[in-house]
C-alpha cells in the first residue's frame, strides 16, 4: 500500500506511517502554545523527522471540548507561515494540514502542504470536497459524533459503537466520491475519546475492533494523550503516554496504516517492537 501525492511516494507496509502533530494552537490539550515560536516550531519538526516521523501535520484550529472557534484569516495567520518555514526547512517531507475549512485547506496545498485531515469529514464546509477533488491529494475523514468541528463532552451511548462508525464512513466515503473524489485519495479515522464519547470503554473498543474496518480503505487512528486514557487515577496529559503507546501497539497490531501522535520517536519504536 502507497500513499502518493505530486512526485512523492509513501509506503506504507509493513509499519503504520508515524503523523507527528505540530499544533500552532495556544489551547491544545498537551502542546499548546509550544509551536507558536517558530524556531521551537522547527526544533519540534526536526526532532519529529529524526525519531522516523513520515508526515508532519500543522493544525491551526483546536477542535477539543474547551477549544474556541477560530475565524479563517486567524487559522490562516498560524499555519501559513508555519507550513512555509517547515517546507523550507524540510523540502522533501509530507506535510499534512489539519483544517475543516476548505479556504484554509486550499491556501496550504497551494502554498506546498500535501494533504488534509478534516475531522468533520467535510461537513463542516461544503466547499471542502471541491477543494480536494480540485488538487487530488490524500484526504482524512474523521468519524465523530458532533456535526461541527468542535467535540464535546457528551456521554454518547452505542448499541454498536463500530457499526455507527462504519456506517457514517461508508456514508462520507459515497459524499466524496459523489463531489469527484477518487477512493485512492480517502483515509479514515474512527474517532476517539470525546469524538466518541465521553465513556472510555468505546475508545477501548474501537482499537480492540479496528479491523473490521479496514475493508473501507486505509484507517489513521489518533490516541495520543487523548483523555480516554486518563484510567482511575485521571493523569494529566503529561503522563498519559505509557497508556497511548499501549493503545497504539493495539492500533498497530489490529491494522492502523498511519498513528497519529505527539510523540513520534516513542511511537515508532513502540510499532518496532515484536
Amino acid at each position: 500500500m502507497q500513499l502518493v501525492f505530486r512526485s512523492k511516494v509513501l509506503d506504507l507496509k509493513p509499519r503504520p506511517a508515524v503523523v507527528a502533530i505540530l499544533n500552532v494552537t495556544p489551547d491544545s490539550y498537551y502542546d499548546g502554545g509550544k509551536n507558536l515560536d517558530p524556531s521551537v516550531l522547527l526544533q519540534s519538526a526536526r526532532h519529529a523527522i529524526h525519531g522516523g516521523a513520515d508526515i508532519l501535520e500543522i493544525g491551526g484550529e483546536s477542535t477539543g471540548p474547551d477549544s474556541s472557534d477560530v475565524s479563517v484569516s486567524v487559522e490562516l495567520d498560524r499555519v501559513l507561515p508555519a507550513l512555509r518555514a517547515v517546507r523550507a526547512a524540510f523540502p522533501d517531507a509530507w506535510i499534512s494540514i489539519d483544517t475543516t475549512k476548505a479556504e484554509v485547506a486550499s491556501q496550504a496545498l497551494d502554498s506546498g502542504a500535501d494533504m488534509i485531515n478534516d475531522v468533520s469529514a467535510g461537513r463542516a464546509d461544503s466547499d471542502m470536497f471541491s477543494v480536494i477533488a480540485r488538487v487530488g491529494c490524500p484526504f482524512i475523514m474523521m468519524y465523530s459524533k458532533d456535526a461541527t468541528p468542535r467535540t464535546t463532552r457528551a456521554d454518547a451511548q452505542y448499541d454498536d459503537v463500530m457499526a455507527t462508525i462504519r456506517a457514517f464512513l461508508l456514508s462520507r466515503i459515497a459524499a466524496a466520491k459523489k463531489s469527484g473524489i477518487a477512493s485512492s485519495q480517502l483515509i479514515l479515522d474512527p474517532g476517539l475519546g470525546h469524538f466518541v464519547s465521553s465513556d472510555p470503554k468505546y475508545s477501548f473498543e474501537i482499537l480492540e475492533r479496528l479491523s473490521e474496518l479496514c475493508d473501507l480503505g486505509p484507517i489513521l487512528v489518533s490516541p495520543s494523550r487523548k483523555s480516554f486514557l486518563a484510567g482511575p487515577d485521571n493523569l494529566p496529559a503529561s503522563e498519559r503516554l505509557p497508556a497511548t503507546l499501549k493503545a497504539t501497539q493495539k492500533a498497530a497490531l489490529n491494522g492502523a496504516s498511519f498513528l497519529r501522535t505527539h510523540d513520534p520517536r516513542e511511537t515508532k519504536q513502540q510499532c518496532q517492537r515484536k
